[in-house]
């Protein structure tokens, strides 16, 4: 009875090593198809449910700055102080550069802003101008009536310099007047208040509210 019964229980282990060997076949298989399977795991569809959750203001800062100032906001362009200059030196000076054709304007208005940091001369800013446009009217020969026989478009641009030394002033406009291309009307004029009026847009309604208010 002994001998029968070690014979079966010696065949059961033998059947559950066999279930066992082969249930570590399938889940090896299984793992080198798809490496996300672990071993011992039957492949399955595995998601990163990790990636989805909220990170709760991990690595967040700025709560714990302390809170900023509201940044003024200007109510009108204020004008720069005019640079009168000295016996040795000019004050603020405006090189205006004058022409039909934009891109030639602009190519040259470059040109004299990088000849001015080449020179160490001290360059404010460099702006253009409003557009001007101007038609040119003809009266025909047998009746008096007028007609427009062109429109002529103008550009300009303003390079601003200042503490322009006076023992340097006649080399730098010869260079600049020398590389003038033609086309360009160029013009060095000392910088006042109506010059930086011609910028702002006229408005003639707000000048009447500020006369009845003053």
């Amino acid at each position: 009875m002994s001998a029968t019964l070690g014979k079966v229980l010696s065949l059961g282990k033998k059947s559950v090593l066999k279930q066992g060997s082969a249930f570590f076949s399938l889940s090896l298989k299984s793992s080198r198809r798809n490496p996300i399977c672990s071993v011992g795991v039957l492949q399955q569809n595995f998601q990163r449910h990790y990636r989805s959750q909220p990170t709760h203001g991990i690595g967040r800062y700025r709560h714990l700055l302390p809170p900023e100032e509201p940044k003024k906001r200007k109510n009108h362009v204020e004008m720069k102080e005019i640079d009168p200059g000295t016996e040795h030196q000019y004050g603020t000076l405006n090189i205006v550069l004058t022409g039909y054709d934009v891109s030639l304007v602009e190519h040259y208005a470059c040109y004299v802003h990088r000849l001015c940091n080449k020179l160490s001369v001290n360059v404010v800013e460099s702006y253009a101008l409003p557009t001007k446009t101007e038609e040119l009217v003809l009266t025909g020969e047998q009746d008096n009536k007028l007609r427009v026989d062109a429109v002529l478009t103008s550009h300009q641009r303003v390079v601003q310099i200042k503490q322009l030394a006076a023992t340097f002033s006649p080399i730098f406009l010869e260079i600049i007047q020398n590389n003038l291309p033609e086309g360009i009307h160029l013009l060095v004029k000392e910088h006042t208040e109506e010059d930086f009026r011609i910028r702002l847009k006229v408005r003639p309604e707000l000048d009447e509210l500020r006369a009845k208010l003053q």
